[in-house]
């Protein structure tokens, strides 16, 4: 699957898990996406908390886990 069939999405953190998981709703819709971190905000070690704004790019297969790529 190459970058252009993935969805962005742009969602808020309601919940962080250990193991850089977090819980994240859609703001347009209100639907809850489960994520990871992406390995450039890992490596430069980006803090995400509850209540950021970040973009979330999902696979059109499984909408229930996605990858966050932006912090606002």
């Amino acid at each position: 699957m190459s970058s252009k069939d993935l969805v962005k999405l742009k969602c808020t953190i309601i919940d962080a898990f250990p193991g850089a998981k977090f819980k994240a709703v859609v703001i347009e819709n209100g639907h809850t996406i489960n994520c990871i971190i992406s390995g450039r905000i890992r490596k430069n070690n980006i803090a995400i908390l509850k209540g950021d704004d970040v973009d979330v790019e999902v696979s059109p297969y499984d909408l229930s886990l996605g990858r966050i790529v932006y912090r606002y």
